[in-house]
């Protein structure tokens, strides 16, 4: 259907919200009603009005080629009074001017819906501000002619028709770009093909696949281009290439800018490519650090709606919104560069970003596809990374400290409720004090057998008071009150969902300094309906082994297809080899050492160059660097640090220079361990002195209990699947091209365990496996 015989539908709400906004850009805290208050203070002001009075009236009206929709809160046609309710907590005055606005135009939308509908010539329009703390009503009316309702819908339909066939034009040739787009490069890589030939599939088929594919063969270009082609076949809305880490967002961009279809074939429409965004955080963003987001502080929030749709329309004619060209956008018509890429997050075609923004409880593109019914194409690089993240999503922590130097300095207004969750924070760490032997060190973790429902009763009374609170006097609103505010909710509403794919612990480290958590175990509850929401999702990664660990704990659908890309190494570049009478067990550490340095010295003199030595924790680096000092003084060394700043990450980095020589050593699972390039002579071999497993201590051997219980795979799930991830990560570092040549040495006896070489690279000859 062409844009010029297409017909669109709005919702009155979304109309409003595209066409009607004005006024600054305003993000001060506001303590709002809960979805189930907004219901019931609607019910509430139904219950007040006489028998005559219709609430959720359906309206509807057509102009040209849009329909809009909607249910207008209430109408009385004995007063003919229409009106919109709106709940509110705090003082009425203090609401924010463009919601105020928001607020008229979509009661004005109505009015024209409802005096169309029924032949009215005039009507009174009211707004309805419900407290509800306080459940009083503000009426706030104006008298209305017909006539001036229909003009402000008419402006409003026109300024969404002039858009939306906008809109209509681009997809149509963006999708005839895609069509005839092609790979930007002669031939594939070895195994390229392959992976692209399953991505394909899987956009096709609407499922999802689980794609281990080794470094090198190009995974960035391997899944984007055969998504993008299947972008317009597939009828997709939107592809989320979702990363882990910055440098996998510049890789996703830098692949992107080779499939652009104008560079491709500049005879297509100006407006042919995809329009391309980078989400970024909101501190990387702003303009002003430090400075509110809000019209009175900040230059680019007053007035932010009144130049938005000016700014939108120049980067849309732009289809290109990395960090600098969103910033560049932003700056020339004054607006906040973050919260137009929030806007330009609804009109982009392909959005880059952390993982966060699909998969996170308040995920922005995930809230969008649910809104505006997007079919979305997932891509997910580093996809062995999500397991630990989205556990981090949907956990939380109370801090003690915070609490009591919150609660020292609140407003008197908030002491009842502060005391009584301190009482309550005190009788959770006194009963685990008491049930701790008196020659155990009080300075302990401990796995709490159910919800402390009283302190998270507590809590939600807490929140309560501190939203009203704030909601009255907004002056009061320290950043630390509001910390502890979103902390509270944040706790309070997981320990809503509480189930045996989460824990309850609390560790004690001295008297007022205990720490409660909520941690989540098995993300695979929350991500579900995430994956569900998506017509395809591709999840890549060098390390997908064994599949079912991912489909269990993702929550991944039942069909999902797991496929292991042919790698393009041999054997005969990658010389791997096992240490069997070295033990790293943390009982055998100290007589470890002096095999490993031993080891490491030997095969650095056999061939000079640059390597890397992987240990379990800085505690173990350390002694094995100080060993190797002593008996190899000559040997240069350098050594990752606990907590390295981004300059002295750069600086260990850089150390690996073209010819050079030296051993640089690092933890496993830490920054060095994965998504470190360093291809050709720069690195040439590697040392992993540990399996990578995850300590044994109460936290993961509650973890295994319930991993034992829900999968029957405790033991795997816990301890030797994940280790051996950041094994093969970090052995991952040596060979980046096929041309790389290099070795890597496994120094503990379960190296030869033929489980544990089950989860090793296929391609690798190690314990007699034939090579390639």
């Amino acid at each position: 259907m062409s844009s010029a015989t297409a017909e669109y539908r709005i919702a009155v709400r979304a109309l409003c919200d595209f066409t009607a906004r004005e006024g600054d850009l305003d993000h001060r805290f506001t303590p709002s009603p809960s979805a189930q208050e907004g219901i019931a203070g609607h019910i509430l002001i139904a219950s007040r009005r006489g028998d005559g009075y219709m609430a959720e009236l359906p309206l509807s009206g057509t102009y040209k080629s849009l329909t809009v929709t909607g249910r207008a809160d209430g109408y009385d046609p004995a007063e003919n009074r229409l009106e919109e309710v709106k709940t509110y907590r705090g003082n009425l005055d203090r609401m924010a001017d463009n919601q105020r606005a928001l607020h008229w135009a979509q009661v004005r939308i109505y009015g024209a819906l409802l005096c169309r509908a029924r032949g009215l010539d005039e009507v009174t329009l009211t707004l309805v501000y419900l407290d509800i703390a306080t459940q009083k009503e503000t009426l706030l009316s104006q008298n209305a002619q017909a006539s001036e309702l229909e003009a402000f819908f008419t402006i409003q339909c026109e300024r969404f028709i002039a858009w939306a066939e906008q809109e209509a034009e681009h997809r149509l040739a963006r999708d005839a770009a895609l069509t005839t787009l092609s790979f930007p490069h002669a031939t594939f890589r070895p195994g390229q093909r392959e992976l692209a030939e399953d991505v394909y599939k899987a956009a096709s088929t609407g499922r999802c696949l689980l794609a281990q594919a080794p470094t090198g063969i190009g995974k960035t270009l391997g899944t984007l281009f055969p998504m993008l082609t299947a972008m317009p076949r597939q009828r997709l809305d939107r592809i989320a290439f979702l990363t882990m880490k910055t440098p996998g967002r510049r890789l996703a961009l830098d692949a992107l800018a080779q499939l652009r279809p104008d560079e491709q074939a500049p005879e297509h429409a100006a407006n042919a490519a995809p329009r391309v965004l980078e989400l970024i955080a909101r501190d990387k963003a702003c303009e002003y650090p430090g400075t509110a987001c809000h019209g009175e502080a900040c230059p680019l929030a007053a007035g932010f709606y009144d130049r938005l749709p000016a700014a939108r329309q120049a980067a849309v004619a732009e289809n290109w919104w990395d960090r600098d060209a969103l910033r560049k956008v932003a700056l020339a018509h004054s607006v906040c560069p973050y919260y137009l890429g929030q806007e330009l997050a609804r009109w982009a075609d392909v959005i880059v970003g952390d993982v966060n923004h699909w998969f996170d409880r308040h995920a922005l593109l995930h809230g969008l596809a649910q809104a505006n019914d997007w079919h979305v194409g997932l891509l997910v690089d580093e996809a062995h990374n999500l397991v630990e993240r989205a556990r981090g999503m949907y956990s939380a922590e109370l801090d003690q400290q915070r609490f009591n130097r919150v609660r020292r300095s609140a407003p008197k207004a908030l002491s009842r409720s502060l005391t009584s969750l301190g009482r309550q924070w005190q009788a959770v760490v006194k009963e685990v004090a008491e049930s701790t032997p008196d020659d155990t060190d009080r300075t302990d973790y401990h796995l709490l057998d159910t919800l402390p429902d009283k302190l998270v009763g507590a809590l939600q009374n807490a929140a309560a008071s501190i939203t009203n609170h704030l909601g009255e006097h907004p002056e009061d609103a320290s950043f630390e009150l509001q910390e502890l505010l979103f902390e509270a909710l944040a706790f309070c509403r997981l320990a809503e969902n509480f189930g045996d794919h989460s824990l309850c612990d609390i560790t004690l480290e001295g008297r007022g300094k205990a720490l409660i958590g909520l941690r989540n175990l098995i993300p695979a509850d929350f991500l579900t309906p995430r994956f569900k929401a998506a017509h395809c999702a591709v999840l890549f990664s060098a390390t997908l082994t064994p599949a079912h660990y991912y489909r269990d704990l993702l929550g991944l659908p039942a069909n999902t297809v797991w496929r292991e890309v042919c790698s393009p190494f041999v054997a005969r570049q990658l010389e791997v080899r096992i240490r069997r009478d070295i033990s790293t067990r943390f009982r055998d550490r100290e007589a470890s050492l002096t095999p490993i340095v031993a080891e490491m010295a030997q095969q650095y003199q056999q061939a000079p160059g640059h390597y890397l030595a992987f240990f379990s924790s800085f505690t173990y680096l350390d002694a094995a660097l100080k060993r190797f000092n002593e008996q190899y003084p000559d040997v240069p060394v350098f050594a990752q640090t606990p907590g390295m700043r981004e300059a002295e990450r750069e600086a260990f980095l850089q150390r690996f220079t073209p010819g050079g020589q030296g051993i640089g050593f690092a933890v496993l699972g830490g920054v060095f361990a994965e998504g470190v390039d360093l291809p050709g002579d720069r690195l040439i071999g590697a040392f992993i002195a540990t399996l990578g497993l995850p300590p044994f201590n109460a936290f993961n051997e509650a973890l295994k209990a319930r991993l034992s219980a829900r999968f029957g795979q405790g033991d795997d799930y816990t301890y030797r699947i994940p280790g051996m991830i950041k094994v093969v990560q970090a052995a991952g570092r040596v060979i980046r091209s096929p041309d790389d040549e290099g070795v890597v040495v496994l120094m503990d006896d379960r190296f030869a365990q033929p489980g544990v070489q089950a989860l090793l690279p296929s391609w690798w000859a190690v314990g007699g496996r034939s090579s390639q």
